[in-house]
């Protein structure tokens, strides 16, 4: 699933394509799945006519801000991603809504695997689901007394606590994995019982992580080579970091967790 860089990347992709341009035609592909408290028609409908203002994002929420309400909301599930092109002949394979701006940009969202979501709401940022988001971590990031207050309340494991969107927006597996590896902080401890000087420099790690990826469009093989990120992959029993530290693979969460016990602790 797309992370907070990689949503950020698609935010700024759309944004390149379509701010200050107004939606001439919408095309909505008749999926009730992935269109959620508003039918295909109703959506295509209500978008017509207005000019985009504004991409914005929380987490790995995306929405566009119109030059009048309602404004669309969008998830991208498993492998959604938006795509711009010129003509019909390029339109992507599993393309769930298609928008054609009056200066002849088509952009498409797509999604797959049908886990992504398209709502139309009145103000994003105040109704679910994005109100129910914790602080944005690239446009948010808490501080280290916020973020000591957040982990003092929780018992769970931290790499479970990290992956709670309630608590941080758009942290996902492989960011969590690759704060705790960087923090030297075993992903199994209950969040609760770190140190204030291990709550500092994870809050630290979790920022410049995610500003790294930010800063290279997301694209993983522009991530540094030292990053655990690289190697974290397929299980392989056989896996060992850039620094030659053998990498373990638990569940903790409920979500496969990569870590380095030699580092760790």
């Amino acid at each position: 699933m797309p992370e907070l860089p990689e949503v950020e990347q698609r935010r700024a992709f759309a944004e390149r394509h379509l701010a200050g341009q107004t939606i001439e035609r919408v095309v909505a592909a008749p999926d009730t799945i992935v269109y959620e408290g508003v039918t295909p028609a109703s959506f295509a409908r209500k978008l017509t006519g207005r000019k985009v203002i504004h991409v914005l994002r929380k987490g790995k929420q995306i929405w566009f801000e119109l030059d009048q309400r309602p404004w669309p909301t969008m998830h991208f599930g498993m492998g959604g991603n938006f795509y711009h092109y010129r003509s019909r002949a390029e339109r992507p394979r599993y393309w769930k809504l298609e928008l054609h701006t009056t200066a002849g940009t088509r952009l498409a969202m797509t999604n797959p695997r049908r886990l992504g979501r398209i709502r139309l709401l009145q103000d994003p940022p105040r109704e679910p689901p994005i109100s129910l988001l914790g602080p944005d971590p690239l446009y948010e990031p808490p501080t280290t007394r916020e973020l000591a207050a957040i982990l003092a309340r929780r018992k769970a494991p931290i790499k479970a606590v990290l992956l709670n969107q309630s608590v941080l927006a758009g942290v996902g597996n492989w960011i969590a994995d690759e704060v705790c590896y960087q923090s030297g902080i075993d992903p199994r401890r209950p969040a609760r019982e770190l140190k204030p000087a291990e709550v500092r420099k994870l809050g630290a790690k979790l920022g410049q992580v995610i500003r790294k990826a930010v800063s290279v469009s997301a694209d993983s093989n522009r991530f540094p080579r030292t990053w655990l990120f690289h190697h974290r992959w397929r299980r392989d029993p056989e896996a060992r970091t850039g620094h030659g530290e053998p990498v373990v693979f638990d569940t903790v969460g409920g979500r496969t967790t990569a870590w380095v016990p030699t580092r760790q602790n």
